[in-house]
């Protein structure tokens, strides 16, 4: 198995983890797209609280054609980087999207 379909695996494995992990309110609707295609594995949120609706990006993973793992957003408490590498996906290949390109350098990730 290549690392590219490693990854794919991996990703879609922690995907489902996080979505069964936030998904703690019986009204909450969470929706959960992972599309190997196009390398994108996202969590949405799609729920109302009272008159308020919550909609948008919850987690954003991205597979780059390059190997590299992009961690376009985070919205959780959970520290998603914490569960890339936890499942032995190194740093060298997780690049830490939502953090401006020079600011990179010193997070000890990939820097693209």
């Amino acid at each position: 198995m290549d690392k590219k379909d490693q990854y794919q695996r991996k990703l879609k494995e922690i995907m489902q983890v996080l979505y069964q992990e936030l998904r703690t309110e019986k009204d909450d609707r969470r929706n959960l797209i992972l599309d190997d295609a196009t390398g994108q594995y996202l969590l949405l949120s799609n729920h109302w609280k009272a008159d308020v609706r919550y909609y948008g990006i919850v987690i954003h993973l991205e597979l780059k054609p390059d190997g590299k793992i992009w961690l376009q957003y985070d919205g959780t408490d959970l520290i998603v980087g914490q569960y890339l590498l936890d499942a032995g996906i190194p740093k060298s290949d997780i690049v830490l999207g939502f953090h401006a390109p020079i600011r990179r350098i010193d997070t000890g990730f990939a820097v693209a």
